[in-house]
């Protein structure tokens, strides 16, 4: 079982904006969502972290609510122009190492967390899904929030905060979940 208490004195020595725990019932899953991942985004269908490959917004929703636990972790960063797309997503990598920082946490105390990061999976440089192999990198490999048809807005609403903070602030959020917890 996980030490609530350990795994927060942990986390308040990581660069996170917030953190919260939610039950994975009160997520919103929409098939809205993963419309917009078809319709907008380059990666669909080019990772295993992206739809199609996650599989079915319903499958997404069940692996999620198997679980009786979920951590929200979120970071912000400032940027000189919002509006320049690759300055914003190059301050990804900073939020997935500290998810994978909070990841290792979990695993010390023989807890291993489900999650969801931000965007398409980018631990290999070309994905195996495209060549119809399975992921080569399935511990390093984590589907984006949206991959699963989550609206996280109502979500952060509820929890007071907002997901845009201002013209130059890039917002990133990731999803652990896991069991139960002491």
């Amino acid at each position: 079982m996980l030490d609530k208490d350990k795994l927060e004195a942990q986390l308040m020595q990581l660069p996170l904006y917030t953190y919260f725990y939610v039950d994975p019932k009160t997520l919103e899953f929409s098939e809205r969502i993963r419309w917009i991942c078809q319709q907008e985004c380059p990666m669909y269908g080019r990772s295993w972290a992206c739809p199609p490959g996650v599989g079915q917004v319903e499958e997404c929703q069940k692996k999620c609510l198997s679980y009786q636990n979920c951590l929200v972790i979120g970071t912000i960063t400032e940027v000189q122009d919002i509006a320049n797309i690759t300055e914003t997503l190059s301050t990804r990598l900073e939020h997935e190492q500290v998810t994978n920082t909070v990841r290792d946490f979990f695993r010390e105390q023989n807890t291993e967390p489900y999650i969801l990061s931000t965007e398409a999976c980018a631990a290999c440089e070309r994905c195996a899904i495209l060549d119809g192999q399975p992921c080569r990198r399935p511990d390093r490999m984590h589907p984006c929030v949206e991959s699963h048809g989550i609206n996280i807005i109502p979500t952060l609403e509820e929890q007071g905060l907002d997901f845009l903070y201002g013209s130059n602030v890039v917002t990133w959020y990731s999803l652990l979940f896991f069991g139960e917890y002491c």
